[in-house]
């Protein structure tokens, strides 16, 4: 009996009972343990994984604790004992199996959509700083004045004469700021007419 529980025993702690019944029978059960890993299964799904990772579902994982029960007479029981818990230990082996596998797929699955998330958060990081350099660059570049929007300088002083055009020669007139016509000559020349008209009334 031992030796066909044995592969169940290496997987999980079992219970055995016998009980004597009435008119000569009795009751044989096996009834394995459950484990603390059986609940942390879907425990790896959060809130962030459970739209894209399925569950193992519950009627699953109950049934690695479900137990076997054999009713009859002491050499019924000796006769089926052997083939039934070699039965019974085979289907069990192979549920867990495929618990095991179910498991180490969801950790894959949520290990992969984390990376993903964290991988889509930081391209959004480095967006925004991109961004926000972009405008202030743009900003300082719109503070700056455009070579189109600044007067030239012939434009604003009068003594500067325009590109193309021919300086003025002294005596001849020139337009002044005012828009009057005057005649534009050296100072020096007005000086000595000054000297002249006082010495001739002298």
């Amino acid at each position: 009996m031992f030796s066909e529980l044995y592969p169940l025993l290496a997987q999980r702690s079992l219970t055995i009972t016998i009980a004597a019944l009435s008119e000569g029978q009795i009751r044989v059960n096996v009834i394995p343990h459950s484990r603390s890993e059986d609940s942390k299964v879907n425990e790896q799904i959060t809130y962030a994984h459970k739209n894209e990772v399925a569950p193992i579902p519950d009627a699953a994982i109950k049934a690695l604790t479900t137990p076997i029960s054999l009713t009859g007479r002491a050499e019924e029981i000796d006769a089926r004992l052997s083939s039934v818990l070699l039965e019974f230990v085979e289907s069990h082996t192979q549920l867990q199996g495929s618990v095991d596998r179910a498991s180490a797929e969801i950790a894959e699955a949520v290990k992969a959509i984390d990376e993903r998330n964290r991988a889509k958060s930081k391209s959004k990081t480095a967006s925004s700083k991109n961004e926000s350099k972009a405008d202030v660059r743009n900003k300082s570049e719109g503070d700056s004045p455009k070579p189109a929007d600044t007067l030239p300088l012939w434009w604003t002083d009068g003594s500067v004469s325009p590109p193309g055009a021919v300086a003025p020669e002294p005596g001849s007139p020139v337009a002044q700021s005012d828009g009057s016509v005057g005649s534009k000559e050296p100072q020096q020349s007005e000086e000595a007419a000054s000297h002249g008209s006082e010495s001739d009334k002298a």
